[in-house]
């Protein structure tokens, strides 16, 4: 061991007041801990934030849709033309829809829905993921069509898995509003995904149902698109559009809810800004602590000059000494932070409110860079505060410490 790690580790352990380590030292210490671990985990639940609802957000609509500007619907010749869409470097696949606003009947009660018609096997929706009673199933053996419904509408409508509705739709178009077009339906399945706005209002049905209802014949509402890197989502989207031109015109899902992510940049911006200054507290914590071990050992700083040691060899001394509260406080920050997220992500005991966060509980997302990134700038940061105290006691004169003492 060198002389400035015995040195150090003699000015850490103090006998004075806990036996092991110094009381201020401890302190500090657990400053570093706390504002190291609100960092991480206030980074975790914003990435989980983030993840939740793009997923959420992508399982009901998709990457990217492709609509028309001058019809409603696409003709049965227009489905050709997504052949090139395909092609389309990043483009993972495209399924059709047919969607729109409808209402939904039972013994209990009527409510307004949005109807999606679908082809069960080119869904990629979080329908399948999110099914909680029944099977995603819209099998016809029994000559009732099936359909899937969210929970929170069932329990509106007093219906269960097995049950029967009738769908009414009119045509928007039609001079009057005709008389409109009615379907019994059977539940196969009840679907919950957490956000309660949607699990209120999608209802999902196979794709020539929805035709039927709508008048649509061989026409549908338009195409979902999904990527393979939605990193590169925007310029997927530009491609698509010039490879089709008018008057097919391709939105993202940032585009078409733009609200919702902005909303979630908005709660994304402040928080390393503030957590950060809590660290930074610690940090100034620490320039505290050393500032006065220096005060106090002002004499015995006098007396190792005196017999010899250089003003390097000081300075090191209140390096490693501020370097191993850093080292430690992060190092118990960082366990404390994912011992608190790992309990959130099995157990969740905080809940949140469905309706304004489109989640039941608060989502985490462990990431090793979040851990990595922010333990790095901890032990910058307390690096950095051991410079000022380090340079004092480095520049302390040998007679004047010792008359001073």
């Amino acid at each position: 061991m060198s002389f400035e790690l015995f040195i150090t580790k003699r000015y850490i352990k103090s006998t004075k007041i806990t036996g092991f380590i110094s009381f201020i030292t401890l302190i500090s210490i657990i400053g570093v801990m706390l504002g190291t671990s609100a960092l991480i985990i206030a980074l975790s639940i914003s990435k989980g934030f983030e993840k939740e609802l793009k997923e959420k957000v992508i399982g009901f609509t998709s990457h990217i849709q492709v609509s028309k500007f001058d019809t409603r619907y696409f003709e049965k010749d227009d489905w050709e033309s997504f052949e090139k869409v395909k092609m389309v470097s990043n483009v993972k696949s495209v399924s059709p829809f047919a969607g729109r606003e409808a209402m939904i009947r039972s013994s209990y009660g009527i409510e307004g829905i949005y109807l999606k018609g679908i082809l069960p096997e080119y869904d990629f929706s979080i329908i399948k993921r999110s099914i909680i009673e029944g099977e995603y199933n819209f099998d016809e053996s029994d000559g009732i069509p099936k359909i899937i419904i969210g929970k929170k509408l069932a329990n509106k409508l007093g219906v269960e898995l097995g049950d029967k509705v009738i769908v009414l739709a009119i045509d928007p178009d039609s001079p009057n509003f005709s008389m409109p077009k009615i379907e019994q339906f059977k539940i196969s399945g009840i679907y919950e995904t957490g956000m309660a706005e949607y699990d209120d209002i999608f209802v999902y049905v196979h794709l020539k149902h929805a035709q039927y209802l709508f008048d649509l014949g061989n026409r549908v509402s338009g195409f979902d698109v999904m990527v393979k890197n939605v990193d590169f989502i925007d310029e997927t989207a530009l491609l698509i559009q010039d490879r089709l031109g008018y008057p097919y015109y391709a939105r993202t899902m940032y585009q078409m809810y733009r609200n919702l992510f902005a909303w979630l940049e908005l709660q994304k911006k402040p928080v390393p800004i503030v957590l950060g200054l809590i660290i930074i507290v610690a940090v100034f914590n620490i320039v505290g602590t050393l500032l006065m071990i220096v005060l106090e050992k002002t004499k015995e700083i006098g007396i190792l000059k005196s017999m010899g040691a250089n003003s390097k060899s000081i300075t090191k001394i209140f390096i490693y000494q501020g370097m191993f509260i850093g080292v430690v406080g992060t190092a118990l920050g960082n366990a404390l932070a994912y011992a608190l997220c790992f309990i959130q992500l099995k157990y969740k005991p905080l809940s949140l409110p469905e309706d304004i966060y489109f989640m039941s509980s608060v989502p985490i997302l462990l990431q090793a860079e979040t851990f990595i990134i922010v333990s790095l700038a901890s032990l910058i940061l307390c690096f950095l505060a051991t410079l000022i105290p380090s340079i004092i006691a480095s520049r302390i004169q040998p007679v004047e410490a010792i008359r001073f003492a």
